[in-house]
C-alpha cells in the first residue's frame, strides 16, 4: 500500500509539471482581458497591431488600440493608461527610453524585429546627381528648396533632423523641417517622383516604399541616427507591473517576433486599403506556422490550450 501511494504521488507530480510546462498554469485573471496598445500612426506599427489583435482576440483578450504620438504614448504608458507598446526603435528613441527606465514606468519584453534601418533618403535619380551623403545635401540646396521631409510632429527623428540643423551640421542652417504624417510625406515623395524633381526625406525600412520606389539611403548621418544607414531594432515594452500582473498575454508578447518581409507584405496591404486586422488574418492563415513558436507557453484567457484557439480562429 505505500508502495502504491508513493507511485501516485510521483505520478501526480509528474502530471502537474506537464500541466505547468504547458503554459496551462499561467491562465491570466479576468482583470487582464483588456489590453491597451499605443499606435504612433506608422503602418509598420499598425500591422503589428493587427496580427497581435488577431491572436490575442482568438485566446480571448480584448485588444484596445489607441492612436497617440509617440510622446503621448509613453507619457500614457508612464502613467499606467497604456500596458504594451510593439514600437519602441532604438537607438532612435533612446532619450524616452532613458527617462521612461528611470521612472522605473517600463519593462522590456523582448527585440521583436532586427535588420530595420531608419535615416534620410533621396530618390536614386537624385542620388545619380551625386547626393548619396548628407554632406551632399547643401549642394543642391535649390534643388531640395531647402526643406527635409520628416513625419509627425513629436517623433524622435524629427527631432534629430532638427538638431542637425541647429548646429548648422553639413551647413544645413538655412533649411526647413516639414513635419506631417506619414501618409502625407510618403504623397509628397510620390508627386516628387512623378515629376523627377529633388526631394530628402525620412526613410526606413520595413515598409513597401522600398519596393514602390527607387530610394537610396544616404550615408554619414551615423550622429544623428546610428550607424549603418541608422540601424535599429524595434523592442516590445510593457508598462511596469503588468507583466506581473498577466503573465500569459505577457509570455504571449515576448515570445512574438516578425520579420521585415512579414512586416512589408502585411503593410502593402494596408496601405493598399485592407483593414489592418483583415490583412494580419490573412497572413497569418496563410503562413500558420510564424504563430507556433508564438503560443509557447500561453494559452487562452480562461486557460484552454492556445493552438487550438488560434487555429480555429484563423479558419485552419
Amino acid at each position: 500500500m505505500k508502495t502504491s501511494a508513493r507511485i501516485r504521488r510521483i505520478v501526480a507530480g509528474i502530471t502537474l509539471s506537464a500541466f505547468a510546462a504547458s503554459g496551462a498554469m499561467a491562465a491570466d485573471d479576468a482583470s487582464c482581458k483588456t489590453i491597451r496598445l499605443s499606435d504612433p500612426g506608422w503602418t509598420d506599427i499598425t500591422a503589428t497591431n493587427g496580427v497581435a489583435s488577431v491572436v490575442l482576440e482568438a485566446l480571448g483578450y480584448q485588444p484596445d488600440v489607441r492612436t497617440l504620438s509617440v510622446p503621448i504614448g509613453y507619457q500614457s504608458m508612464k502613467n499606467g493608461e497604456i500596458d504594451v507598446f510593439l514600437g519602441n526603435w532604438m537607438p532612435a528613441q533612446k532619450a524616452f527610453i532613458d527617462d521612461l527606465t528611470n521612472a522605473k514606468a517600463i519593462e522590456v519584453m523582448t527585440k521583436n524585429l532586427e535588420g530595420a534601418k531608419f535615416t534620410l533618403a533621396v530618390p536614386s535619380y537624385v542620388a545619380d546627381k551625386g547626393v548619396k551623403d548628407f554632406a551632399d545635401l547643401q549642394k543642391q540646396a535649390d534643388g531640395f528648396g531647402k526643406k527635409i521631409y520628416g513625419i509627425e510632429p513629436g517623433a524622435p527623428a524629427n527631432s534629430n533632423i532638427q538638431k542637425m540643423i541647429d548646429a548648422n551640421d553639413f551647413g544645413l542652417k538655412d533649411w526647413q523641417l516639414v513635419e506631417s504624417g506619414e501618409q502625407a510625406m510618403l504623397a509628397q515623395v510620390d508627386r516628387a517622383s512623378r515629376d523627377k524633381s529633388d526631394i530628402v526625406f525620412l526613410a526606413w525600412a520595413p515598409h513597401p516604399m522600398n519596393t514602390q520606389f527607387e530610394i537610396t539611403y544616404l550615408s554619414g548621418g551615423d550622429a544623428y541616427f546610428g550607424a549603418n544607414y541608422g540601424g535599429a531594432e524595434v523592442h516590445t515594452l510593457a508598462r511596469s507591473g503588468w507583466p506581473a500582473k498577466c503573465p500569459n498575454a505577457a509570455a504571449l508578447f515576448k515570445n512574438m517576433r516578425f520579420e521585415i518581409g512579414m512586416e512589408n507584405e502585411l503593410m502593402g496591404a494596408i496601405l493598399g486599403g485592407e483593414e489592418p486586422k483583415a490583412a494580419a488574418k490573412a497572413w497569418l492563415s496563410a503562413n500558420p506556422a510564424v504563430v507556433e513558436p508564438w503560443l509557447s507557453g500561453v494559452t487562452t484567457l480562461d486557460g484552454k490550450p492556445a493552438d487550438a484557439a488560434v487555429k480555429s480562429a484563423l479558419g485552419l
